[in-house]
């Protein structure tokens, strides 16, 4: 039994699919005028290891992730500069539609990289914004005949309050809203409303990506275009809905009353949200300039797999402060992970015991048990690292172990961690550091420790590290 927790009720609740083992679960994708931060990255992180439980417990998943490529301006609401425009003019290109599209190619792909580099399962629909505007006109002329929409001089607006519930799932205080203080009222009837469709008048008179519609040449809003994608990939009512914290109070508040305007139905049953990554505090963001991105953290020596290990230290609605020491501490914790492993399958006293069998059937149990109570992958770990440290006593003792049962347990785990444990041995030594290692172990061998440590601490600069066993010296090449 899965327990996930549901931001529109406030509480976990017992995950119940529409359609049996079937789940249809949607994304927010990436608005592609810059590279995503470490910060963004921790949100696809978390909707990974959501995807990989369930498909760890048998249900089938259709994941669809969005691309925005046009209508996201730099307010979450409708004001303010297009980021992709305000993309090109920052790199110094040509205002054209041609430029525009080859700059979202370009942080589309690298994307792509960074969630293939943390092994984050890519999803089975990608759906670009600028591909789908005829969809999107369709979905508002569905909103504005059920009589949800107005039409101004500068745009087509949704109606909120012809939205009872427009503030539950933010919880706004609507009331307290008052134009003028809170928002600029501008052309709509309450400061609530927001926008299906921009006309191209006054400020966006010159935007370049433009659509001729039923309401004059102009381009979609940014949340028209996740209501108009998820349902048109996974039906007016789907399973789960996923993106950061800082998209409930407006872009999920609003994606939700869209759907409900187009479809009278309740478009999703649970909505997650992941808490932020921070800086000394600070919530990482691009627009602040605090942000880190993977190539930073590949520059600095460390592979996207010990990010994802950090990833994995926090429950996903907790707040994770990152550091260089925090990463490097993850990296350590990783390194402890793999040497393990190895360490297992390396093991040659192989035998059945039946007190390491059943406390490995009792480690699932429990990492079944937190991975079913909301995600609760901390606690997952800690189970796996009591665990380990058990076995390794035994192995410190020679004792007999089921070191294949053991083996595939771990590797079960991985499905959801991701952590490539499966793929964990020993590398290839290049014949020029294997020519260095031959020497010091002569130097060793001859009792000359002065010089069996300068090799190794030249290996070490070099970023090979060595570990003297009674197995011989084991080399661990960092990539």
């Amino acid at each position: 039994m899965i327990k996930l927790f549901n931001t529109l009720s406030r509480k976990k609740e017992v995950f119940k699919p529409l359609k049996g083992k079937k789940v249809g679960l949607y994304t927010c994708g990436l608005t592609v005028y810059n590279y995503a931060h470490i910060g963004n990255l921790r949100t696809y992180l978390f909707e990974d290891i959501l995807r990989k439980t369930l498909e760890y417990f048998g249900y089938k998943v259709k994941q669809v992730m969005n691309i925005t490529d046009v209508g996201h301006l730099t307010s979450d609401a409708d004001s303010g500069e297009d980021k992709m425009q305000k993309a090109i003019i920052r790199e110094g290109l040509d205002m054209s539609k041609e430029s525009l599209l080859i700059l979202a190619d370009k942080y589309t792909k690298t994307f792509k990289e960074n969630l293939n580099d943390l092994n984050i399962l890519e999803p089975q629909v990608w759906c670009k914004a600028t591909e789908h505007i005829d969809d999107m006109i369709t979905f508002i002329k569905l909103i504005i005949s059920h009589g949800f929409a107005y039409e101004t001089e500068d745009a087509v607006y949704f109606d909120t309050i012809k939205y009872a519930d427009y503030p539950k799932l933010a919880r706004l205080d609507i009331c307290g809203m008052e134009p003028g203080k809170r928002v600029e009222l501008g052309t709509k009837k309450n400061p609530t409303d927001f926008a299906l469709w921009l006309k191209a008048v006054g400020k966006n008179k010159n935007h370049i990506m433009l659509w001729d519609s039923p309401w004059g040449m102009g381009f979609p809003g940014w949340h028209i275009e996740c209501s108009t994608l998820s349902t048109k990939y996974l039906g007016k009512q789907f399973d789960i809905h996923c993106g950061g914290i800082d998209h409930i109070p407006v872009h999920h508040t609003n994606e939700r009353a869209q759907s409900y305007g187009a479809f009278s139905v309740e478009p999703v049953k649970y909505w997650l949200h992941g808490a932020f990554l921070v800086i000394d505090k600070s919530k990482m963001a691009k627009s602040q300039g605090n942000f880190i991105t993977l190539r930073n953290v590949k520059e600095k020596g460390y592979s996207p797999l010990d990010l994802r290990y950090l990833y994995l230290t926090a429950h996903y609605r907790k707040t994770l402060n990152f550091s260089w020491p925090s990463l490097a501490f993850a990296q350590e914790s990783y390194t402890k992970l793999k040497e393990f492993i190895l360490r297992l399958l390396d093991y040659k006293e192989i035998k059945g015991n039946e007190n390491v069998v059943k406390m490995t059937e009792e480690l699932k149990l429990k990492f079944d048990k937190a991975i079913s109570d909301d995600l609760n992958i901390p606690k997952a770990l800690s189970y796996i690292f009591d665990f380990i440290k058990e076995i390794n006593g035994l192995m410190d003792k020679k004792e007999g172990l089921p070191t294949e049962e053991i083996g595939d347990t771990i590797f079960a785990f991985d499905k959801v961690l991701g952590l490539k444990l499966d793929q964990v041995k020993e590398g290839e030594v290049p014949d020029e550091i294997q020519h260095l290692i031959t020497e010091r172990e002569e130097a060793r061998l001859a009792g000359d420790f002065k010089k069996s440590d300068q090799i190794r601490d030249k290996l070490k600069s070099e970023g090979v590290e060595l570990k003297d066993t009674e197995n011989g010296t084991k080399v661990k090449i960092k990539k």
